[in-house]
């Protein structure tokens, strides 16, 4: 008679461990997508004001922050070097350690 019940306690402290990892692993999941965001944000930010230079470093810049402003993130710099274009792009804090950011640069192939 001592056992009785026990079952359903470990049944509970299982089905509370399984819930924890799923929780966990959701939001592990939600933290990737984000990064994976913002890392196209500054792709496709970068790859705009490379391609918009002609007009010049602030055109460029302005393109670069309009891209990155519709994929859903902020652009924190951008910097012109001859032709070639770095931009940081920060996004949306999905956790406690804040939010992820991203840079990349683009410009003409080297021969």
């Amino acid at each position: 008679m001592g056992d009785r019940g026990s079952a359903s306690v470990v049944a509970v402290a299982v089905a509370a461990v399984w819930f924890g990892l799923v929780a966990v692993g959701v939001h592990v999941g939600e933290v990737v997508v984000a990064r994976h965001r913002v890392g196209a944000a500054a792709d496709l930010g970068a790859l705009a004001a490379a391609g918009q230079l002609v007009g010049g470093v602030a055109h460029a810049c302005d393109r670069a922050e309009w891209v990155v402003e519709r994929m859903g993130g902020r652009l924190a710099s951008c910097h012109v070097e001859g032709w070639e274009v770095s931009v940081h792009v920060i996004g949306e804090a999905v956790t406690v350690l804040g939010a992820p950011s991203a840079r990349a640069r683009a410009g003409p192939a080297e021969p």
